[in-house]
C-alpha cells in the first residue's frame, strides 16, 4: 500500500484559499488514481475531488469552479488548491489512494471570521 501524509490545512477566513499537499510512498505513484475527501463532524466522509493517473480530474458539485486537484508525478505529490472558501468546507480533508484504498491521516480545514 502507499502511504500518505496530508499536509496545508488550516484556519481561513471565508472566501481566503488554502493549498492542500498530499506526499505519497510506496508503489509506483505515477499508476495511482487518488482522491480527496472529506469529513464534517457528525457527517459522513465524501469525496471532494479525484484524478486519474492520466490526470483526469472530477469534482463534487458543491466545489466544481473553486476547487483544483492537481499532480506532479516528478514530486509523488497530490494537490488540492481550494478558493473561495466558505464556512460550509469546514472539515477534515483526506487524501486517499483510490487504485489500493490506502488513506492518510487527514488536515484540518476551518473556515471561519
Amino acid at each position: 500500500q502507499v502511504q500518505l501524509v496530508e499536509s496545508g490545512g488550516g484556519l481561513v477566513q471565508p472566501g481566503g484559499s488554502l493549498r492542500l499537499s498530499c506526499a505519497a510512498s510506496g508503489p509506483i505513484f505515477s499508476m495511482y488514481h487518488f482522491g480527496w475527501y472529506r469529513q464534517a463532524p457528525g457527517k459522513q466522509r465524501d469525496m471532494v475531488a479525484t484524478i486519474t493517473r492520466g490526470g483526469t480530474t472530477n469534482y463534487a458539485d458543491s466545489v466544481k469552479g473553486r476547487f483544483t486537484i492537481s499532480r506532479d508525478n516528478t514530486k509523488n505529490t497530490v494537490y488540492l488548491q481550494m478558493n473561495n472558501l466558505k464556512p460550509e468546507d469546514t472539515a477534515v480533508y483526506y487524501c486517499r489512494g483510490l487504485s489500493d484504498g490506502s488513506w492518510g491521516q487527514g488536515t484540518q480545514v476551518t473556515v471561519s471570521s
